[in-house]
């Protein structure tokens, strides 16, 4: 275990939603599913593709999260330490970018894959009995606008 796995298993709290429910769910049989449809394989550069369960949990997040854009995934990947736990990412690993989602997800849903997938999600949360029902997720992000001086009052 490297120093920062550590710091990250020392400041992640471990009975937050993504650690409970990544412990519910059997992760082998979504894994064997999207094997059916996803094989990956190398980039032409050589490196290696990202997991396909990988690809799949940081679109759970997405949803999970209030239907969050592939973008908002992404950051929440590199910088929100339980969403790291979750996808099984350590501090030095490489995020997969927003065109790596958007292009899993569509290769899902053309092969008629995506629903279902989602359905065995559901069924295994059912069989503990939790019911996941919809959250919103505040976007406090800075947003740029024109600068406009306050006015001076007349007297």
């Amino acid at each position: 275990m490297s120093f920062s796995e550590y710091d990250v298993n020392r400041r992640t709290r471990k009975g937050n939603f993504l650690s409970q429910i990544g412990q519910l769910i059997d992760w082998k049989t979504i894994e064997r599913k999207i094997a059916q449809h996803y094989a990956p394989g190398s980039d032409a550069a050589g490196r290696p593709a990202y997991s396909g369960l990988l690809l799949f949990k940081m679109l759970l997040v997405g949803i999970w999260n209030g239907g969050l854009s592939d973008e908002s995934v992404e950051d929440m990947a590199n910088s929100n330490l339980h969403v790291m736990r979750f996808l099984g990412l350590s501090l030095e690993d490489d995020v997969p970018d927003h065109s790596v989602l958007s292009r899993f997800r569509t290769r899902l849903t053309a092969a008629d894959a995506w629903d279902g997938l989602l359905a065995q999600i559901n069924a295994q949360i059912q069989m503990h009995n939790i019911t996941i029902k919809q959250g919103c997720h505040v976007d406090a992000s800075i947003t740029h606008s024109a600068h406009k001086p306050k006015s001076r009052i007349k007297r």
